[in-house]
């Protein structure tokens, strides 16, 4: 059967960025299992012969209805499947989405049915809030990065920018490259709709957000740069970590230090 990439470049070339880091976040021991889901808007790489496309599974509510989705569409990784599975073949461990008029339902229409993310109404969720807003953002990343979670796990962490600022005084690229910082949603079910509501609501400030005890979720314009601020965090943490297991506290750059760093690379906050 072809391949709805094949011939198409351009989504040929997102779809391998989703591929690429889905092998990195197995690399960095941030996947286990079937764990972490991969979202992006592929629309504007849709032409028409791919409109006219027919479905290969049944119509599938979504659960909630997203008015800003309404005839987009979507690169989703599949239900149950695994990371470094999809870092080899993408189209077999993940489906294009069609989603319908109604703005409550879709349809799979490559390369073959697999099942999108059981947390699929949360990404949607989002990138129907980022549409909203008529954000650039297109791609949504959720992981469980190791250092990041165990931070969650000591109550003044969770504290508001508590987490921020310190990850920001590790190291000046942290601040540079993650420049919105790290915002914090208190322990709820997971794929439950009081954790996609704390989520949609987190990211009004942030692009990254910490589930407390779960893992992370991050949106920027492509797959690559969500991930990227993740694994800069998760370096701050391990900064700060390594230095707590030598024996000290570390002093993390000042105050002044880091406004110095905003008004130089001219950074929000």
């Amino acid at each position: 059967m072809k391949s709805i990439l094949e011939n198409r470049p351009a989504l040929a070339k997102e779809v391998n960025k989703v591929a690429e880091v889905a092998g990195y976040l197995w690399q960095k021991g941030w996947a286990e299992r079937n764990g972490g889901n991969i979202t992006i808007n592929i629309t504007e790489f849709v032409d028409d012969e791919i409109r006219e496309m027919e479905p290969i599974s049944d119509v599938k509510a979504i659960g909630v209805t997203l008015p800003y989705l309404k005839g987009g569409y979507f690169y989703c990784k599949g239900t149950n499947k695994r990371m470094r599975d999809l870092a080899r073949r993408p189209m077999e461990n993940g489906s294009v989405i069609r989603i319908l008029d109604d703005c409550a339902s879709y349809v799979i229409i490559a390369d073959e049915p697999i099942a999108p993310t059981s947390e699929l109404p949360s990404h949607l969720s989002v990138h129907n809030d980022l549409l909203s807003k008529n954000s650039p953002y297109k791609a949504s990343v959720h992981t469980h990065p190791i250092e990041l979670i165990a931070m969650t796990h000591c109550r003044k962490f969770l504290e508001k920018d508590v987490a921020t600022n310190l990850l920001w005084s590790m190291i000046p690229e942290t601040k540079a490259f993650c420049p919105r910082g790290l915002g914090i949603i208190p322990y709820k079910l997971p794929s439950s709709v009081e954790l996609a509501e704390a989520t949609i609501k987190e990211l009004q400030d942030y692009d990254v957000v910490m589930w407390e005890k779960h893992g992370v979720f991050a949106v920027d314009c492509d797959v690559m740069q969500a991930f990227d601020q993740i694994d800069v965090l998760n370096k701050s943490a391990l900064i700060y970590i390594a230095a707590k297991n030598m024996g000290f506290e570390p002093d993390g750059m000042s105050q002044e230090q880091m406004k110095e760093m905003s008004v130089a690379f001219k950074l929000p906050k």
